[in-house]
Protein backbone atom coordinates (compact mmCIF):
# COMPACT_ATOMS: atom_id res chain seq x y z
CA UNK A 1 0.00 0.00 0.00
CA UNK A 2 1.06 3.42 -0.58
CA UNK A 3 0.42 6.62 1.17
CA UNK A 4 -2.02 8.21 -1.16
CA UNK A 5 -4.30 4.61 -1.02
CA UNK A 6 -7.63 5.64 0.69
CA UNK A 7 -8.40 4.94 3.62
CA UNK A 8 -11.23 2.75 5.08
CA UNK A 9 -12.08 1.69 8.64
CA UNK A 10 -13.60 -1.20 8.50
CA UNK A 11 -16.17 -1.75 11.98
CA UNK A 12 -17.04 -5.45 12.41
CA UNK A 13 -17.03 -7.93 15.02
CA UNK A 14 -17.18 -11.02 13.10
CA UNK A 15 -13.39 -12.07 13.20
CA UNK A 16 -13.97 -14.13 10.07
CA UNK A 17 -15.41 -11.54 8.05
CA UNK A 18 -13.29 -8.33 9.20
CA UNK A 19 -10.64 -10.69 7.67
CA UNK A 20 -12.29 -11.51 4.40
CA UNK A 21 -13.53 -8.18 3.90
CA UNK A 22 -10.06 -6.59 5.03
CA UNK A 23 -8.36 -9.06 2.36
CA UNK A 24 -10.85 -7.99 -0.68
CA UNK A 25 -10.40 -4.24 -0.26
CA UNK A 26 -6.75 -3.72 0.02
CA UNK A 27 -6.77 -5.95 -3.54
CA UNK A 28 -8.52 -2.97 -4.82
CA UNK A 29 -5.50 -0.97 -3.51
CA UNK A 30 -7.58 0.70 -0.47
CA UNK A 31 -5.34 1.30 3.29
CA UNK A 32 -7.85 -0.63 5.72
CA UNK A 33 -7.45 0.17 9.43
CA UNK A 34 -10.22 -2.55 11.18
CA UNK A 35 -12.10 -2.29 14.68
CA UNK A 36 -14.13 -4.73 16.29
CA UNK A 37 -16.02 -2.15 18.62
CA UNK A 38 -17.13 1.36 19.02
CA UNK A 39 -14.73 2.41 21.24
CA UNK A 40 -11.86 1.41 18.97
CA UNK A 41 -13.46 2.32 15.78
CA UNK A 42 -13.72 5.81 17.21
CA UNK A 43 -9.92 5.46 18.72
CA UNK A 44 -8.77 4.64 15.09
CA UNK A 45 -10.73 7.43 13.55
CA UNK A 46 -9.54 9.93 15.60
CA UNK A 47 -5.90 9.27 14.67
CA UNK A 48 -6.13 7.78 11.46
CA UNK A 49 -8.62 9.85 9.62
CA UNK A 50 -10.57 7.52 7.12
CA UNK A 51 -11.57 8.52 3.77
CA UNK A 52 -14.75 5.97 4.26
CA UNK A 53 -16.22 4.01 7.07
CA UNK A 54 -17.78 0.96 6.61
CA UNK A 55 -19.67 -0.22 9.89
CA UNK A 56 -21.94 -3.01 11.08
CA UNK A 57 -24.94 -2.00 12.27
CA UNK A 58 -24.59 -4.43 15.30
CA UNK A 59 -21.99 -3.79 17.82
CA UNK A 60 -21.06 -5.25 21.15
CA UNK A 61 -20.99 -1.98 23.13
CA UNK A 62 -22.90 0.43 20.90
CA UNK A 63 -24.68 0.53 18.05
CA UNK A 64 -23.29 0.88 14.72
CA UNK A 65 -24.83 4.79 13.85
CA UNK A 66 -23.14 6.13 17.19
CA UNK A 67 -19.94 6.02 15.20
CA UNK A 68 -21.32 7.96 12.43
CA UNK A 69 -22.72 10.32 14.83
CA UNK A 70 -19.70 10.82 16.82
CA UNK A 71 -17.49 11.73 14.11
CA UNK A 72 -20.32 14.11 13.36
CA UNK A 73 -19.91 15.66 16.78
CA UNK A 74 -15.78 15.68 16.29
CA UNK A 75 -16.41 17.27 12.51
CA UNK A 76 -15.14 14.59 10.73
CA UNK A 77 -17.37 13.54 7.71
CA UNK A 78 -16.63 11.30 5.38
CA UNK A 79 -19.09 8.81 3.20
CA UNK A 80 -20.33 5.85 5.69
CA UNK A 81 -21.85 2.40 4.93
CA UNK A 82 -23.99 0.79 7.09
CA UNK A 83 -23.94 -3.50 6.99
CA UNK A 84 -26.59 -5.43 8.86
CA UNK A 85 -27.87 -8.40 8.91
CA UNK A 86 -31.09 -8.15 10.47
CA UNK A 87 -32.10 -5.23 7.73
CA UNK A 88 -35.45 -3.76 8.08
CA UNK A 89 -36.77 -1.00 5.36
CA UNK A 90 -37.07 0.73 8.95
CA UNK A 91 -34.21 0.37 9.80
CA UNK A 92 -32.61 1.37 6.61
CA UNK A 93 -34.55 4.86 6.85
CA UNK A 94 -32.99 5.71 10.23
CA UNK A 95 -29.43 5.01 8.69
CA UNK A 96 -30.21 7.56 5.91
CA UNK A 97 -31.66 10.08 7.67
CA UNK A 98 -28.40 9.69 10.24
CA UNK A 99 -26.42 10.92 7.27
CA UNK A 100 -25.14 7.28 6.21
CA UNK A 101 -24.75 7.26 2.82
CA UNK A 102 -25.55 3.82 2.30
CA UNK A 103 -27.19 0.58 3.96
CA UNK A 104 -26.18 -3.11 2.66
CA UNK A 105 -27.79 -6.10 3.66
CA UNK A 106 -26.10 -9.67 5.12
CA UNK A 107 -25.47 -12.14 3.52
CA UNK A 108 -23.20 -9.13 2.37
CA UNK A 109 -22.20 -9.63 -1.59
CA UNK A 110 -18.39 -8.36 -1.81
CA UNK A 111 -18.56 -7.28 -5.30
CA UNK A 112 -21.52 -5.12 -4.64
CA UNK A 113 -19.54 -3.55 -1.45
CA UNK A 114 -16.27 -2.99 -3.62
CA UNK A 115 -18.46 -0.84 -6.45
CA UNK A 116 -20.37 1.48 -3.22
CA UNK A 117 -16.91 2.04 -1.98
CA UNK A 118 -15.65 3.18 -4.89
CA UNK A 119 -18.47 5.38 -6.12
CA UNK A 120 -18.67 6.81 -2.74
CA UNK A 121 -14.78 7.81 -2.78
CA UNK A 122 -15.84 9.07 -6.02
CA UNK A 123 -18.15 11.18 -4.97
CA UNK A 124 -16.02 12.53 -2.00
CA UNK A 125 -13.22 13.21 -4.45
CA UNK A 126 -15.38 15.49 -6.34
CA UNK A 127 -16.69 17.36 -3.05
CA UNK A 128 -12.77 17.42 -2.07
CA UNK A 129 -12.41 19.06 -5.62
CA UNK A 130 -14.93 21.78 -4.82
CA UNK A 131 -12.90 22.59 -1.88
CA UNK A 132 -9.78 22.75 -3.66
CA UNK A 133 -11.44 24.76 -6.46
CA UNK A 134 -12.77 27.27 -4.71
CA UNK A 135 -9.44 27.61 -2.23
CA UNK A 136 -7.77 28.21 -5.98
CA UNK A 137 -9.99 31.17 -6.97
CA UNK A 138 -10.36 34.26 -4.91
CA UNK A 139 -13.60 34.94 -4.27
CA UNK A 140 -15.73 36.39 -7.46
CA UNK A 141 -12.61 35.43 -9.85
CA UNK A 142 -14.53 32.53 -10.92
CA UNK A 143 -17.25 35.36 -12.22
CA UNK A 144 -19.58 32.08 -11.15
CA UNK A 145 -18.82 30.13 -13.83
CA UNK A 146 -18.13 26.78 -12.27
CA UNK A 147 -16.53 23.39 -13.71
CA UNK A 148 -13.90 21.96 -14.78
CA UNK A 149 -15.01 20.00 -18.30
CA UNK A 150 -13.49 20.42 -21.38
CA UNK A 151 -16.16 22.48 -22.30
CA UNK A 152 -16.07 25.37 -20.45
CA UNK A 153 -12.21 25.24 -20.23
CA UNK A 154 -12.70 26.44 -23.40
CA UNK A 155 -15.56 28.79 -23.30
CA UNK A 156 -13.13 30.35 -20.68
CA UNK A 157 -10.19 30.81 -23.08
CA UNK A 158 -12.25 32.43 -25.35
CA UNK A 159 -13.65 34.53 -22.84
CA UNK A 160 -10.58 35.90 -21.69
CA UNK A 161 -9.50 37.04 -25.68
CA UNK A 162 -13.03 38.11 -26.37
CA UNK A 163 -12.73 40.33 -22.92
CA UNK A 164 -9.18 42.10 -24.30
CA UNK A 165 -11.66 43.15 -27.15
CA UNK A 166 -13.98 46.49 -27.64
CA UNK A 167 -15.86 44.89 -30.28
CA UNK A 168 -19.54 44.15 -29.30
CA UNK A 169 -20.48 40.53 -28.64
CA UNK A 170 -22.61 38.03 -29.39
CA UNK A 171 -23.30 35.37 -26.52
CA UNK A 172 -25.43 32.05 -27.96
CA UNK A 173 -26.96 29.54 -25.63
CA UNK A 174 -29.99 27.86 -23.88
CA UNK A 175 -32.01 29.38 -21.46
CA UNK A 176 -30.36 28.55 -18.49
CA UNK A 177 -27.27 27.88 -19.56
CA UNK A 178 -25.87 31.35 -17.92
CA UNK A 179 -25.29 34.06 -20.57
CA UNK A 180 -25.83 37.15 -18.19
CA UNK A 181 -22.80 35.14 -15.83
CA UNK A 182 -20.96 35.22 -19.13
CA UNK A 183 -21.53 38.68 -20.24
CA UNK A 184 -20.27 40.13 -16.70
CA UNK A 185 -17.38 37.74 -17.03
CA UNK A 186 -16.37 40.01 -20.20
CA UNK A 187 -17.41 42.55 -18.53
CA UNK A 188 -15.38 42.36 -14.97
CA UNK A 189 -12.22 40.88 -17.34
CA UNK A 190 -12.40 44.62 -19.90
CA UNK A 191 -10.72 47.17 -19.10
CA UNK A 192 -14.51 48.69 -18.70
CA UNK A 193 -14.38 47.07 -15.52
CA UNK A 194 -14.84 49.96 -13.19
CA UNK A 195 -17.66 51.45 -15.11
CA UNK A 196 -21.49 50.36 -15.48
CA UNK A 197 -22.76 47.10 -16.56
CA UNK A 198 -26.16 47.44 -17.40
CA UNK A 199 -28.05 44.32 -18.16
CA UNK A 200 -31.98 44.24 -19.73
CA UNK A 201 -33.97 41.80 -21.07
CA UNK A 202 -35.25 42.87 -24.41
CA UNK A 203 -38.36 40.12 -23.87
CA UNK A 204 -39.49 42.51 -20.91
CA UNK A 205 -39.86 45.78 -22.78
CA UNK A 206 -42.93 46.56 -24.49
CA UNK A 207 -42.60 47.70 -27.74
CA UNK A 208 -43.88 50.60 -27.98
CA UNK A 209 -41.30 51.61 -25.03
CA UNK A 210 -38.25 50.43 -26.05
CA UNK A 211 -36.89 53.47 -28.21
CA UNK A 212 -37.08 55.22 -24.93
CA UNK A 213 -35.83 53.17 -22.64
CA UNK A 214 -32.32 52.55 -24.88
CA UNK A 215 -32.27 55.91 -25.71
CA UNK A 216 -34.17 58.01 -23.33
CA UNK A 217 -36.35 60.99 -23.93
CA UNK A 218 -36.52 64.57 -23.74
CA UNK A 219 -39.48 66.41 -21.70
CA UNK A 220 -43.03 66.37 -23.72
CA UNK A 221 -41.78 64.30 -26.41
CA UNK A 222 -44.63 61.90 -25.78
CA UNK A 223 -47.71 62.00 -23.48
CA UNK A 224 -46.57 61.39 -20.25
CA UNK A 225 -43.45 62.09 -21.07
CA UNK A 226 -43.07 65.30 -18.08
CA UNK A 227 -39.08 65.64 -17.28
CA UNK A 228 -36.39 64.25 -19.57
CA UNK A 229 -35.28 60.79 -18.90
CA UNK A 230 -31.62 59.35 -19.64
CA UNK A 231 -32.08 56.24 -21.35
CA UNK A 232 -29.74 52.56 -21.02
CA UNK A 233 -27.20 53.91 -23.27
CA UNK A 234 -26.59 56.84 -21.45
CA UNK A 235 -26.63 55.00 -17.87
CA UNK A 236 -23.76 51.93 -19.23
CA UNK A 237 -21.79 54.89 -20.88
CA UNK A 238 -18.13 53.95 -20.57
CA UNK A 239 -18.80 50.49 -19.46
CA UNK A 240 -20.95 47.61 -21.13
CA UNK A 241 -24.65 47.28 -21.78
CA UNK A 242 -26.02 43.78 -21.90
CA UNK A 243 -29.47 42.91 -24.10
CA UNK A 244 -30.85 39.90 -23.39
CA UNK A 245 -33.18 38.10 -25.71
CA UNK A 246 -32.20 40.58 -28.71
CA UNK A 247 -34.28 38.79 -30.77
CA UNK A 248 -37.05 39.76 -29.36
CA UNK A 249 -36.02 43.78 -30.47
CA UNK A 250 -38.46 45.37 -33.20
CA UNK A 251 -36.99 45.64 -36.52
CA UNK A 252 -37.39 49.45 -36.63
CA UNK A 253 -35.45 49.75 -33.33
CA UNK A 254 -32.62 46.86 -34.74
CA UNK A 255 -32.50 49.87 -37.73
CA UNK A 256 -31.48 52.20 -34.32
CA UNK A 257 -28.95 50.12 -32.79
CA UNK A 258 -27.33 49.44 -36.24
CA UNK A 259 -26.72 52.97 -36.20
CA UNK A 260 -25.33 53.26 -32.39
CA UNK A 261 -23.51 50.57 -32.94
CA UNK A 262 -21.66 52.27 -36.17
CA UNK A 263 -21.78 55.72 -35.34
CA UNK A 264 -20.97 55.84 -31.67
CA UNK A 265 -23.94 58.26 -31.32
CA UNK A 266 -27.82 58.19 -29.84
CA UNK A 267 -30.70 59.78 -30.26
CA UNK A 268 -33.38 60.68 -27.42
CA UNK A 269 -36.57 60.14 -28.75
CA UNK A 270 -38.43 64.13 -29.00
CA UNK A 271 -34.49 65.80 -29.38
CA UNK A 272 -33.24 67.22 -32.27
CA UNK A 273 -29.58 66.51 -31.92
CA UNK A 274 -27.15 62.91 -31.29
CA UNK A 275 -24.96 62.32 -28.32
CA UNK A 276 -21.79 60.71 -28.36
CA UNK A 277 -21.86 57.55 -26.11
CA UNK A 278 -19.31 54.92 -25.38
CA UNK A 279 -20.70 51.90 -24.62
CA UNK A 280 -19.89 48.06 -25.66
CA UNK A 281 -22.69 46.16 -26.10
CA UNK A 282 -23.13 42.09 -25.85
CA UNK A 283 -26.49 40.73 -27.13
CA UNK A 284 -27.93 37.23 -25.76
CA UNK A 285 -29.82 35.25 -27.12
CA UNK A 286 -31.38 31.47 -27.33
CA UNK A 287 -33.06 31.76 -30.41
CA UNK A 288 -31.08 30.89 -33.77
CA UNK A 289 -30.61 34.59 -35.46
CA UNK A 290 -29.83 32.97 -38.88
CA UNK A 291 -32.60 31.54 -38.73
CA UNK A 292 -34.76 34.43 -37.83
CA UNK A 293 -32.73 36.45 -40.32
CA UNK A 294 -33.95 33.93 -42.97
CA UNK A 295 -37.11 34.15 -41.83
CA UNK A 296 -37.13 38.33 -42.03
CA UNK A 297 -37.38 38.58 -38.18
CA UNK A 298 -33.62 39.89 -37.85
CA UNK A 299 -32.00 42.17 -39.13
CA UNK A 300 -28.40 40.38 -41.51
CA UNK A 301 -26.70 43.54 -41.32
CA UNK A 302 -27.16 43.74 -37.80
CA UNK A 303 -26.55 40.12 -37.21
CA UNK A 304 -23.19 39.90 -38.82
CA UNK A 305 -22.23 43.65 -37.20
CA UNK A 306 -22.32 41.44 -33.71
CA UNK A 307 -21.50 38.00 -34.90
CA UNK A 308 -18.07 39.16 -35.10
CA UNK A 309 -17.09 37.80 -31.84
CA UNK A 310 -19.51 34.98 -30.76
CA UNK A 311 -19.63 32.69 -27.79
CA UNK A 312 -21.59 29.60 -27.47
CA UNK A 313 -22.25 28.46 -23.92
CA UNK A 314 -22.59 24.39 -23.31
CA UNK A 315 -25.82 23.29 -22.10
CA UNK A 316 -25.43 21.72 -19.28
CA UNK A 317 -25.93 17.94 -20.65
CA UNK A 318 -22.69 18.47 -22.79
CA UNK A 319 -20.67 19.28 -19.32
CA UNK A 320 -22.02 15.91 -17.34
CA UNK A 321 -18.86 15.88 -15.42
CA UNK A 322 -19.57 19.43 -14.25
CA UNK A 323 -22.92 18.61 -12.81
CA UNK A 324 -22.12 16.89 -9.39
CA UNK A 325 -19.27 20.17 -8.57
CA UNK A 326 -21.94 22.49 -9.44
CA UNK A 327 -24.74 20.73 -7.94
CA UNK A 328 -22.08 20.70 -4.37
CA UNK A 329 -21.98 24.33 -5.14
CA UNK A 330 -25.20 25.44 -5.19
CA UNK A 331 -25.71 22.76 -2.40
CA UNK A 332 -23.51 24.87 -0.18
CA UNK A 333 -25.02 28.15 -1.46
CA UNK A 334 -28.69 27.60 0.04
CA UNK A 335 -27.79 26.06 3.20
CA UNK A 336 -26.12 29.33 3.69
CA UNK A 337 -29.30 30.99 2.96
CA UNK A 338 -31.13 28.95 4.97
CA UNK A 339 -28.29 29.00 8.54
CA UNK A 340 -28.16 24.92 7.73
CA UNK A 341 -25.02 23.20 8.10
CA UNK A 342 -23.20 21.03 6.24
CA UNK A 343 -24.92 19.06 3.99
CA UNK A 344 -24.09 16.60 0.89
CA UNK A 345 -25.41 14.99 -1.77
CA UNK A 346 -25.95 10.41 -1.32
CA UNK A 347 -24.21 8.31 -3.70
CA UNK A 348 -28.17 7.48 -5.30
CA UNK A 349 -28.89 10.93 -5.28
CA UNK A 350 -25.43 12.35 -7.10
CA UNK A 351 -26.22 9.12 -9.70
CA UNK A 352 -30.13 10.28 -10.28
CA UNK A 353 -28.76 14.03 -11.03
CA UNK A 354 -25.97 12.53 -13.69
CA UNK A 355 -28.68 10.33 -15.85
CA UNK A 356 -31.06 13.94 -15.61
CA UNK A 357 -30.87 15.40 -18.96
CA UNK A 358 -31.74 18.78 -17.52
CA UNK A 359 -33.57 20.97 -20.31
CA UNK A 360 -33.19 24.26 -17.71
CA UNK A 361 -29.46 23.83 -17.41
CA UNK A 362 -28.24 25.48 -14.75
CA UNK A 363 -30.99 27.19 -13.77
CA UNK A 364 -32.82 24.14 -13.12
CA UNK A 365 -30.16 22.40 -11.47
CA UNK A 366 -29.57 25.99 -8.78
CA UNK A 367 -33.77 25.57 -8.38
CA UNK A 368 -33.74 21.43 -7.49
CA UNK A 369 -30.83 22.10 -4.82
CA UNK A 370 -32.73 25.38 -3.18
CA UNK A 371 -35.50 22.73 -3.12
CA UNK A 372 -33.86 19.85 -1.53
CA UNK A 373 -32.14 21.76 1.09
CA UNK A 374 -35.61 23.43 1.95
CA UNK A 375 -36.69 19.43 2.60
CA UNK A 376 -33.63 17.67 3.60
CA UNK A 377 -34.09 17.44 6.94
CA UNK A 378 -30.70 15.93 8.17
CA UNK A 379 -26.98 16.66 6.21
CA UNK A 380 -27.71 14.56 3.30
CA UNK A 381 -29.44 14.81 0.15
CA UNK A 382 -31.96 12.13 -0.98
CA UNK A 383 -33.39 11.85 -4.10
CA UNK A 384 -37.05 12.22 -2.51
CA UNK A 385 -35.91 15.87 -1.44
CA UNK A 386 -35.43 16.68 -5.28
CA UNK A 387 -38.09 17.56 -8.02
CA UNK A 388 -40.31 14.67 -8.95
CA UNK A 389 -39.41 15.17 -12.47
CA UNK A 390 -35.96 14.69 -11.86
CA UNK A 391 -36.33 11.69 -9.60
CA UNK A 392 -38.80 10.06 -12.52
CA UNK A 393 -36.26 11.68 -15.45
CA UNK A 394 -39.27 13.15 -16.34
CA UNK A 395 -37.61 16.28 -18.15
CA UNK A 396 -40.81 18.89 -19.20
CA UNK A 397 -40.31 21.57 -21.95
CA UNK A 398 -40.86 24.93 -21.04
CA UNK A 399 -43.34 26.84 -23.47
CA UNK A 400 -41.70 30.70 -23.63
CA UNK A 401 -43.14 33.41 -22.81
CA UNK A 402 -43.40 34.74 -26.62
CA UNK A 403 -45.28 31.61 -27.47
CA UNK A 404 -42.67 29.95 -29.62
CA UNK A 405 -41.55 25.87 -28.40
CA UNK A 406 -38.28 25.34 -27.07
CA UNK A 407 -36.14 23.84 -29.22
CA UNK A 408 -34.91 21.78 -25.78
CA UNK A 409 -37.41 18.70 -25.55
CA UNK A 410 -35.08 15.39 -24.02
CA UNK A 411 -35.37 12.19 -26.53
CA UNK A 412 -36.34 9.64 -24.12
CA UNK A 413 -34.88 6.31 -24.60
CA UNK A 414 -37.18 2.51 -24.67
CA UNK A 415 -36.91 0.82 -21.38
CA UNK A 416 -34.88 -1.93 -24.01
CA UNK A 417 -32.73 0.59 -24.48
CA UNK A 418 -31.97 1.82 -20.25
CA UNK A 419 -31.81 -1.84 -19.86
CA UNK A 420 -29.08 -2.44 -22.28
CA UNK A 421 -26.84 1.08 -21.15
CA UNK A 422 -27.33 -0.15 -17.35
CA UNK A 423 -26.02 -4.02 -18.26
CA UNK A 424 -22.86 -2.33 -20.13
CA UNK A 425 -22.51 -0.06 -17.22
CA UNK A 426 -22.29 -3.30 -14.69
CA UNK A 427 -20.18 -4.94 -17.71
CA UNK A 428 -17.64 -2.15 -17.68
CA UNK A 429 -17.26 -1.71 -13.72
CA UNK A 430 -16.55 -5.21 -13.33
CA UNK A 431 -14.03 -5.80 -16.50
CA UNK A 432 -16.18 -8.42 -17.97
CA UNK A 433 -16.83 -10.80 -15.01
CA UNK A 434 -20.26 -11.94 -16.25
CA UNK A 435 -20.66 -14.18 -12.49
CA UNK A 436 -20.08 -10.38 -10.39
CA UNK A 437 -22.42 -8.35 -12.99
CA UNK A 438 -25.26 -11.04 -12.57
CA UNK A 439 -24.71 -10.52 -8.89
CA UNK A 440 -25.08 -6.91 -8.97
CA UNK A 441 -28.00 -7.20 -11.50
CA UNK A 442 -29.46 -9.75 -9.02
CA UNK A 443 -30.14 -12.11 -12.34
CA UNK A 444 -28.94 -15.74 -13.16
CA UNK A 445 -26.22 -15.93 -15.40
CA UNK A 446 -28.63 -17.01 -17.98
CA UNK A 447 -30.57 -14.04 -17.89
CA UNK A 448 -27.50 -12.45 -18.81
CA UNK A 449 -26.22 -14.24 -21.72
CA UNK A 450 -29.58 -13.56 -22.92
CA UNK A 451 -28.97 -10.22 -22.45
CA UNK A 452 -26.24 -9.73 -23.96
CA UNK A 453 -26.74 -12.05 -26.94
CA UNK A 454 -29.66 -9.40 -27.93
CA UNK A 455 -27.66 -6.46 -27.10
CA UNK A 456 -25.19 -7.96 -29.59
CA UNK A 457 -27.63 -8.37 -32.04
CA UNK A 458 -28.64 -4.54 -32.29
CA UNK A 459 -24.81 -3.48 -33.23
Amino acid sequence: MTDQSPRILLVEDDASLRSLLTEELEIDGYSVDSANSFEQAVAVAMSRRPALVVSDLRLPDQNGLAILRRLQAEGITVPFIVVTAFGTVDQAVDALKAGADDFLTKPLSIDHLRLKVKRLLAHAAITSELEQYKSRNKPGSDHGLIGQSEAMSELRKQLERIARSQASVLVNGESGTGKELVAKAIHHESSRRDQPFIPVNCAGIPHELMESEFFGHEAGAFTGAKQARKGLFAEANGGTLLLDEIGEMSLALQAKLLRVLQEGQIKPVGADHEEAIDVRVIAATHVDLVKAVQQGEFREDLYYRLETLTLNVPPLRDRGEDIELLAMHFLREAAARHGRGFVRLSEVTSQVLADYPFPGNVRELASAMERAVTFCDGDTVQPDHLPVRIRKREAVAVEPANGRTSDNIAEWPTLDQIQQEYVEQVMGAVEGNKRRAAQILGVNRRTLYRWLAAEDQTL
